[in-house]
């Protein structure tokens, strides 16, 4: 068993402070700077490797801590880690939501239900 503060280095809080359980997460496809370069990774650790496999299709926050058996703290202290690298992008649920026309109260009702369980 690997203790949490080791996967993070020791660190006890994410730097970010926006994202929440239902903040969904993608992987960047072929991440580049601002100048169009293509960004090559530093050395990764595996519970990053693990984080862009599954975010290769959107993910709640929720979901990557779940799938990782990691608590919530150290998952967003990781998925910052990739975000400030520009090998994930973060978005708030909600925007989807807008886009859509409107959340469906019954689908929001389940998500909290299933949150709720974890």
């Amino acid at each position: 068993m690997v203790r949490p503060y080791t996967i993070t280095a020791g660190r006890t809080a994410p730097e970010r402070d926006d994202f929440t359980l239902i903040t969904l997460l993608t992987a960047v496809p072929e991440p580049v700077d601002a100048y169009g370069t293509p960004i090559r990774p530093g050395r990764l650790q595996p519970e990053h490797r693990l984080i862009l496999a599954r975010c290769r299709t959107p993910a709640a926050v929720a979901e990557v801590a779940a799938d990782l058996d990691l608590p919530v703290s150290v998952t967003k202290i990781l998925l910052g880690d990739l975000v400030e690298q520009g090998l994930l992008t973060a978005r708030a649920p909600i925007s989807v939501a807008r886009a859509a026309g409107g959340a469906d109260r019954g689908l929001l009702a389940a998500v909290r239900e299933g949150l709720r369980r974890l």
